[in-house]
């Protein structure tokens, strides 16, 4: 299959960024391009990577999605997929947040990997991560589309930039030989009632396995995972929809808790 125009994916780039600008939605691109593959998804994404960091904005690493099948079951989505994140993405626990800088805002429970070292692909392993992991913390990430959720596709999701939109990171770093990563669960509670529990496996059998994906996966791309990067490793339970006045909370237990407000 043809990789679309250039001219065409600087226009699907545009069309997002006004969407982003004006939070709101445009129709399913893969409907409107129904020749659209992965690789131009990523290229559109690219392009708005490459604009962001020309407007100043500060990248700080990695999102993993749909890397459980949980997740792949609540998006109808059965692959992977990467985004980027930017320094004004990253919120402390206990931030109060604009609900309204977001489109269909929805919260989710991971873990971020901090990485002491580069992690290069391909042929990256789960054990290469560990080796390059400074340390583990708690997150809470955020997920805006900007994109039409119904029928989504994976070419739709990855030129939304895997649907980041923000992300909250808790205070309890661990270094990963400290804790069985696969045993980290987290109990999810909006407005004090438990919403979503999940545990840390469901991740590919194991959280760092999804950061090794995507070093590989970069790999592909002439890309890779850097030292000091902030990588979300995905998600360990569906995600549930949030609304201004909400207030999120995760309980990791030793690893401590994670809150926000929406207002």
């Amino acid at each position: 299959m043809s990789p679309l125009p250039p001219d065409t994916l600087t226009a699907i780039a545009d069309e997002l960024a006004v969407a982003e600008r004006d939070r709101t939605t445009v129709p399913l691109l893969t409907a409107r391009h129904p020749g659209m593959t992965v690789d131009d998804a990523y290229a559109v994404q690219r392009e708005w990577r490459r604009r962001g960091v020309a407007a100043g904005r500060r990248p700080v690493g990695r999102k993993i999605g749909l890397t459980s099948k949980v997740m792949q079951a609540a998006t109808g989505i059965d692959e992977p997929d990467y985004g980027a994140i930017f320094a004004d993405m990253v919120y402390p626990s206990g931030s109060v947040i604009e609900h309204g800088r977001f489109s269909n805002v929805r919260i989710e429970v991971e873990l971020a990997f901090r990485l002491a070292e580069p992690v290069d692909g391909p042929g990256a392993t789960l054990d290469d991560v560990l080796r390059a992991t400074e340390h583990v913390v708690p997150a809470l990430e955020i997920l805006s589309s900007r994109i039409a959720l119904e029928g989504r596709t994976i070419v739709d999701t990855i030129s939304d930039n895997a649907a980041m939109g923000a992300m909250v990171l808790g205070d309890t770093p661990v270094a990963p030989e400290d804790v069985d990563l696969r045993w980290v669960a987290a109990l999810l509670y909006r407005n004090g009632t438990v919403e979503e529990s999940g545990v840390a496996a469901a991740v590919l059998d194991h959280p760092a396995r999804g950061v090794a994906w995507l070093a590989n996966k970069l790999a592909q791309h002439g890309d890779r995972l850097e030292a000091g990067e902030l990588v979300l490793a995905g998600s360990f339970t569906r995600p549930i929809w949030v609304h201004p006045d909400d207030t999120v909370l995760a309980d990791y237990r030793d690893l401590g808790t994670i809150t926000c407000r929406f207002i």
